[in-house]
């Protein structure tokens, strides 16, 4: 939302297919993946956002578009992101890291 995006769903199931969020900019629509991890975890959090996420990511996207919540969207630009959360041990949050435009479903 600091971004400029207004939330239009959260943890929207379709099927097995889930988005945590989608969200609306003036660039168009956004679906986001959140991925948290405890900062003792070698990798961050948005190297887990492997292929079959990411294909996953593109698969409910399109099944939201299809939707009757999402045909209002067709036409508009479609981004997939991810959001990348990282806490401490004792719980508090150390940093939040927004990528846009993270994957890039050209090939599917």
């Amino acid at each position: 939302m600091a971004q400029g995006h207004v939330i239009l769903e959260r943890n929207r199931h379709c099927g097995h297919l889930e988005i945590d969020i989608v969200s609306l900019a003036s660039d168009g629509i956004h679906f986001v993946e959140v991925k948290t991890r405890r900062y003792s975890v070698q990798a961050p959090p948005q190297e887990n956002v492997g292929f079959v996420k990411q294909h996953r990511m593109a698969a409910a996207a399109l099944n939201y578009l299809s939707s009757a919540r999402g045909r209002n969207y067709g036409d508009m630009e479609c981004h997939l992101d991810v959001a990348a959360v990282l806490y401490s041990e004792d719980g508090s949050t150390l940093s939040i890291s927004y990528l846009p435009d993270a994957v890039l479903p050209i090939f599917w």
